[in-house]
C-alpha cells in the first residue's frame, strides 16, 4: 500500500497532520491518544510491518 492511500484512510477516519520531519509525517486524532507517524514520500510502498504498526498505533485494527 502507498503513502498517499494510507493517508487517506487515515484522515478519513479524523487523523490530520500537525508536522513533518523530512519525509516522516506526524499525524494526531481529536480523540485518540498518541500520535501516528507515516514515513516516506506520497509514491513509496509501506511494508507490510511498517503498515501493521500504523493501523495499530491509529488504532484501527489490522486493514492490510
Amino acid at each position: 500500500m502507498k503513502v498517499k492511500e494510507v493517508l487517506k484512510r487515515l484522515k478519513k477516519d479524523g487523523w490530520y497532520q500537525v508536522r513533518m520531519r523530512g519525509s516522516h509525517r506526524i499525524l494526531a486524532h481529536p480523540q485518540k491518544p498518541g500520535i501516528v507517524v507515516v514515513p516516506g514520500k506520497l509514491s513509496d510502498e509501506i511494508p507490510i510491518g511498517t503498515l501493521g504498526a500504523i493501523w495499530k498505533q491509529a488504532q484501527l485494527g489490522d486493514e492490510r
